[in-house]
């Protein structure tokens, strides 16, 4: 199978809306209630702060947009492992997608992979796509359902209108990094193919290309046009303001924060030392007294946690022993916790028998044995009894 194309190898197919309704486990009047809200109902207006300090409109899915919206993303975009893949994505696409299974391997699709592409690199042309999502317009979309996954009108109407809010892909939709990924599928994979026969890598996470030479002071003027034409054919303007072409010789060549100067993807030296002084930090706290049992230093924790584990991604000989120095100062619970885990059990016994197919009892379900983890550290015998009663009340939610 091709590597630069995007593939529909699920032999399976969505007919009617009947079948789409049994495809995606929900009843046709449960699909009739979400087509039937109003745009104001569907989505809620949310402000979300963005790494630069400004603020970003997104938009938060009604109750029942959400599930629908999960359940396309799980039967459609994403079978779980115990499903047969829908798509096979193509080697230059990475971020929000599935890793693949090629061959009994599997590859991974997170921006670290992303930036390995491009190691060893001289040279590298950085493109950004405006306001991504809000440009992506619902008549992609369809052309997406319709010509890609080749569902007949009708379904791919439904599932572009269950995806888009007033005619453009949200962001916050849950569906909607997918559907951005896909969007230039039938165009891409020329110009991949294309800019390899000049010997660059190319690479798209999300919204972000990068192409990459291992040529010193290389001239990327064909490259920056063929890939504006493709955006420009599905009217999708590029950023100029975060559009750029990077020399090894001006400053240390970096993909999605990674330095690709070397073998590997290595993380910037300040930023190692930033995690060994965030470990550092959350040592000193946790000699207060009680404060390994309080949420804010369980917050601190595991943010200081996904910051070290980022390190083991790279190949950093640093990470296990970061690793070991935050085992010792692992948060610790409270007498408060006790009743916090009670009261959680006990209301999940009472919503067993009406809610324990819907998602947000699994949710809850699953919170709940994290906060017993957390008990059992200190609480081992009352742990073990709320566990005991867990597993009465296990969740009946299928993805």
């Amino acid at each position: 199978m091709d590597d630069f194309y995007f593939h529909k190898v699920s032999s399976s197919s969505i007919s009617t809306i009947g079948n789409l309704c049994a495809a995606l486990g929900i009843s046709e009047s449960d699909l009739k209630k979400a087509l039937s809200l109003s745009p104001l109902d569907r989505y809620e207006e949310v402000q979300v702060n963005k790494s630069d300090g400004t603020l970003r409109t997104a938009y938060k899915p009604h109750f029942l947009i959400r599930r629908i919206q999960r359940r396309i993303n799980k039967r459609i975009f994403a079978p779980q492992k115990k499903e047969p893949n829908t798509i096979q994505w193509p080697n230059y696409i990475f971020g929000s997608i599935p890793n693949q299974i090629i061959d009994d391997e599997e590859i991974q699709k997170d921006y670290i992979s992303c930036a390995r592409v491009h190691c060893r690199s001289k040279s590298l042309l950085k493109i950004d796509i405006k306001s991504f999502f809000d440009n992506i317009h619902r008549d992609l979309v369809y052309d997406t359902f319709r010509n890609f996954f080749k569902y007949p009108k009708d379904v791919s109407n439904v599932l572009t209108d269950l995806c888009c809010h007033e005619d453009r892909v949200p962001q916050g939709g849950l569906t909607s990094s997918y559907l951005a990924s896909l969007v230039l599928y039938d165009l891409e994979p020329t110009v991949a193919k294309r800019l390899l026969r000049k010997g660059l890598n190319y690479t798209r996470l999300v919204d972000d290309i990068t192409v990459s030479s291992k040529v010193h002071n290389y001239d990327f003027s064909f490259a920056k046009k063929i890939i504006t034409d493709m955006l420009y054919e599905k009217d999708l303007p590029i950023n100029d303001r975060k559009t750029r072409i990077e020399r090894e010789a001006s400053i240390p060549l970096s993909v999605h924060g990674l330095r690709v100067c070397f073998n590997e993807p290595r993380l910037a030296s300040d930023e190692v030392k930033k995690i060994r002084a965030a470990v550092k930090n959350i040592e000193i706290v946790a000699q207060e007294r009680h404060y390994r049992t309080t949420h804010s230093y369980r917050k601190d924790y595991n943010r200081c946690l996904g910051r070290v584990n980022k390190l083991s991604r790279v190949g950093h000989n640093q990470h296990g022993k970061l690793v070991s120095r935050l085992k010792k100062v692992e948060p610790l619970p409270s007498k408060r916790d006790i009743k916090r885990c009670t009261i959680m059990v006990e209301n999940l016994e009472a919503d067993h028998l009406s809610k324990g197919s819907r998602y947000w009892y699994w949710r809850r379900y699953h919170k709940a044995h994290q906060r017993i983890n957390i008990l059992q550290r200190t609480f081992v015998h009352t742990a073990v009894g709320l566990r005991l009663r867990l597993k009465s009340i296990k969740p009946s939610y299928e993805a």
